[in-house]
């Protein structure tokens, strides 16, 4: 794994191409940064859409009094969509255009507007509106230490991603055994473990442009990025949302 520190470019008659690489690397994040507000915005949209108008939700959701009792057949496709499109790229990234990364971010951001209007139907307005800006100001805070530590948090990564596997698979347990222990148990979890993302992944979008630098691939590099921070944030605000979230009457 690439050094965080980049010291690569760090070498004798290299003052130029480190300061072009530098002011790229700004230019790089801020566009990470652009994409996943703008699918966070997106995503947004879609959530509010559907729970101010449930003519539409309908076409997802079984409704009962304003409260979603179920998922029709649309509705568990567009659940599970995001998935599929998320491991279509994972394996034809390589072959891909830009354009075709763009255009499954939007698809995956704009689906996942359809999970997150359960959130609205569930929690009142309130509620989330205060449970998202703690998400952004824990999310800014880690994102910004991701960046800026000069620690290499590749052996953290790993610790998270078997935490995440872990959470994975104790979800499914008590999806079908449910137990109030254990969901208390694995949304602590997945509090620490998306929080460790964000910074892992801020500095793993660092390293990804180090190595793409230059090249055509950057632009792929930015909207993967802008994918990874995308939903790090949304599971952050999900999981938060089991804590903070106030459940409407």
């Amino acid at each position: 794994m690439a050094n965080p520190n980049f010291g690569t470019f760090n070498r004798a008659g290299s003052v130029a191409d480190q300061a072009s690489f530098d002011v790229g690397l700004r230019n790089h994040m801020v566009r990470v940064y652009n994409y996943m507000a703008s699918g966070l915005a997106l995503s947004g949209i879609v959530a509010f859409a559907l729970f101010q108008y449930q003519e539409l939700a309908a076409l997802f959701f079984q409704l009962q009094g304003g409260r979603v009792v179920g998922l029709n057949a649309l509705g568990w496709i567009a659940i599970f969509a995001p998935l599929g499109l998320l491991l279509l790229v994972g394996f034809r990234a390589a072959q891909m255009s830009a354009a075709g990364v763009q255009a499954v971010y939007w698809a995956v951001t704009a689906l996942m507007g359809v999970s997150l209007s359960l959130v609205l139907f569930r929690y009142t307005g309130a509620s989330v509106a205060r449970t998202f800006f703690v998400t952004a100001a824990a999310f800014g805070a880690l994102s910004l230490y991701g960046y800026t530590t000069k620690r290499d948090l590749s052996a953290f990564g790993k610790f998270l991603f078997m935490g995440l596997v872990g959470i994975i698979l104790a979800s499914l347990v008590n999806l079908f055994f449910p137990s109030g222990t254990m969901t208390f148990i694995i949304s602590v979890a997945g509090v620490l473990i998306f929080s460790g993302l964000i910074a892992y992944d801020t500095q793993r979008i660092k390293e990804q442009y180090a190595e793409a630098w230059g090249t055509e691939a950057a632009q792929k590099v930015a909207v993967f990025g802008a994918l990874s921070l995308y939903l790090d944030f949304v599971n952050l605000f999900q999981f938060l949302m089991m804590f903070m979230g106030q459940e409407r009457e």
